[in-house]
């Protein structure tokens, strides 16, 4: 004989349930499955894009202020060569910078900031790399100064806008140098002139103040931080563009 008789009220609520707990479970997956690939791309971005860093020191004052965040397009100098002007955040070529203490920091906002750091949100890698602006190419000759108190790249003399000097100063080197950029290397500097310890403070260290181009890790493309500085960053192409580049 067939039972043709209606589920009863129970067999219905449970029905009910487990269609709902399923329900539940796959749109828990579904996020969790955004999630991952939300990870990844940022990832990607991260590693061979663009990415985050801030700025620890006045080197590059005015154009960049302490705790700037900017970011850095790593394209460049993979895809893009590097030009004359371009602010760049390089390695430690060896030598430029002291010792970094370990940063403390408890398990949860290590935990937080890892995951920060993997998708290109934070930088806590900051203090071991270096940004300044690129001054000389391979196989440039760069001198400072002439009696206007002027830099010269290849015997062409170029008025930097974006070099800080003290109050009353002309020279925009207090220091005289005399140089020719290596292959493979730059000449790097930073903006505020009488405040960074950049190509022409590191002589003594292996790289004698040179930076390898594959020290790069790209050029800073934007101040994403503090919103009220958000601005591009310039490269000037005007200040070298009567520079031409000499083989040597």
């Amino acid at each position: 004989m067939t039972d043709n008789s209606l589920p009863t009220r129970s067999h219905r609520v449970a029905s009910e349930t487990k269609r709902k707990k399923r329900g539940v479970a796959l749109f828990i997956r579904d996020l969790l499955v955004i999630f991952v690939v939300a990870l990844l791309i940022s990832f990607l971005i991260k590693t061979f894009l663009i990415r985050s860093f801030y700025i620890p020191s006045g080197s590059m004052e005015t154009t960049l202020l302490v705790n700037d965040r900017i970011i850095v397009n790593e394209l460049e100098p993979g895809l893009i060569p590097i030009s004359r002007g371009d602010v760049v955040v390089f390695r430690d070529p060896g030598g430029w910078l002291l010792p970094q203490a370990p940063l403390e920091q408890n398990p949860i906002v290590a935990g937080v900031d890892w995951v920060l750091a993997v998708v290109g949100l934070s930088a806590p890698d900051s203090n071991d790399h270096l940004i300044k602006r690129v001054i000389g190419l391979p196989g440039d000759h760069v001198v400072c100064c002439n009696t206007l108190g002027q830099m010269s790249v290849n015997d062409i003399p170029i008025s930097e806008p974006y070099a800080r000097l003290p109050v009353g100063e002309t020279k925009v080197s207090k220091d005289p140098f005399d140089v020719v950029v290596p292959a493979k290397s730059l000449w790097v500097m930073g903006d505020n002139r009488y405040n960074s310890k950049d190509s022409r403070y590191n002589g003594d260290t292996p790289g004698k103040g040179f930076v390898p181009i594959d020290n790069v890790v790209g050029r800073a493309l934007v101040i994403s931080w503090p919103l009220a500085r958000w601005s591009w960053l310039d490269d000037y192409p005007e200040v070298f563009r009567g520079v031409t580049t000499e083989t040597r």
